[in-house]
C-alpha cells in the first residue's frame, strides 16, 4: 500500500504531466479536439471554481494557489498567486485554443498525431 506521501508525489507528477502536455496539445491533435479539451477545462474553473486535479495530491486552493504556483514555490520561487491564477485560468487555455486554430486552421499545418 503507497504512503499519503507517496500518492501524492504521484498524483502531483501526473498532474504535471497534464499541464506540461496542455503547452503541446495545439501542435498534436486536431484544433476541434483542442477546442474541446480546453472549452472542458476552461468549464471546470467556472463550474467548480477550482482544478478538480488539485485533491489528487492534496494541495488546498483556499489561498488562491494554483496548480502553476504551487510548481514555482516547489521550484523554490513565491509567485504572485492571484496573478498566476488569473493568467492560468483567464488566458491561459483560451490563449493555446486560439494558437490551435491559428496553427492549423488558418495557417494550414496538420496536427502532428490526429
Amino acid at each position: 500500500m503507497l504512503t499519503k506521501s507517496v500518492k501524492d508525489d504521484v498524483f502531483f507528477a501526473l498532474h504535471l504531466l497534464i499541464a506540461l502536455s496542455a503547452w503541446f496539445i495545439p501542435f498534436l491533435i486536431s484544433w476541434q479536439l483542442t477546442v474541446l479539451i480546453f472549452g472542458i477545462v476552461i468549464l471546470q474553473h467556472a463550474i467548480f471554481g477550482r482544478c478538480l486535479g488539485m485533491d489528487t495530491h492534496g494541495v488546498s486552493e483556499e489561498d488562491g494557489s494554483t496548480f502553476y504556483s504551487h510548481v514555482f514555490e516547489r521550484m523554490g520561487f513565491q509567485p504572485n498567486k492571484q496573478l498566476v491564477r488569473f493568467v492560468v485560468r483567464k488566458l491561459l487555455y483560451t490563449f493555446l485554443a486560439v494558437v490551435a486554430v491559428l496553427w492549423q486552421y488558418v495557417f494550414g499545418h496538420a496536427p502532428l498525431l490526429f
